[in-house]
């Protein structure tokens, strides 16, 4: 796989000069410095570093989860391009709910809702689908990730591999353009760590584009590009393209 990034294709999404400072009452921490960044259509983009190096940090910037403390984020997804740090709340919450679809390595699917509702939720929060068609769609989606036989089973009752892919299901649910990974394989065995990996990849091949964070230095050659990132610092040239797999 060869990496999308080219001179004459604007980027997906753009950090520039991207600052976060965290207050303790140890004093200020500075988890990002001035990270500048460029993600392009297509892109299969690991971001990879050791615990505490700002990996969460740049994705929670990217989505807009956490606020910035300097620079920008500007996303080229829909009709025009979009600040993301500029947005209120409320229009945040939608843009994110539209645009990009978040795994998180511990699933945080709700514990009281079914698989398939699980996957509805956001359907239903953003109002893309018709009541009806979004349980389609979820079976779809499930069925897509090879768990539509649980569908109506509690997250309790699946195992941990099941329950990430009912949480991609859920990432998926309104169609985003980009999905985003926070360790989606760190508390998996590496079987099912693999298969999530294979299903990333495919999803790519689709038109997806994913950025994924992870410690495992292993995954470095899976990726279409990778950065890495150490003491809130990008070591590596965000320009750099790994060969083709």
């Amino acid at each position: 796989m060869l990496s999308s990034a080219h001179p004459s294709t604007l980027p997906l999404i753009e950090l520039r000069n991207v600052v976060k400072t965290y207050l303790s009452e140890a004093g200020e921490f500075t988890a990002l410095k001035g990270i500048n960044l460029q993600i392009y259509p297509g892109e299969f983009l690991g971001i990879i570093g050791k615990s505490g190096a700002g990996k969460s940090t740049l994705l929670n910037m990217i989505t807009g989860v956490d606020h910035l403390t300097q620079g920008e984020v500007i996303a080229r997804i829909g009709s025009q391009p979009t600040s993301v740090h500029t947005l209120n709340e409320n229009d945040l919450a939608l843009w994110r709910g539209r645009s990009m679809g978040i795994v998180y390595q511990s699933f945080q699917l709700l514990p009281m809702l079914t698989l398939l509702e699980n996957v509805m939720l956001p359907m239903d929060l953003c109002g893309l689908y018709h009541p009806r068609e979004s349980r389609r769609r979820a079976l779809e989606l499930l069925e897509m990730v090879e768990i539509a036989e649980h569908a109506n089973k509690l997250p309790a009752f699946i195992s941990g591999g099941q329950q990430q892919r009912v949480a991609i299901a859920r990432a998926l649910a309104n169609d985003p353009p980009v999905l985003v990974a926070d360790e989606p394989t760190g508390s998996l065995d590496s079987v099912t760590a693999d298969h999530i990996f294979e299903l990333f990849e495919r999803l790519v091949a689709q038109g997806k584009t994913i950025i994924m964070v992870t410690h495992e230095m292993a995954l470095m050659p899976r990726f279409s590009r990778h950065i890495l990132i150490q003491d809130g610092e990008l070591i590596v040239s965000p320009a750099a393209t790994l060969t083709k797999n």
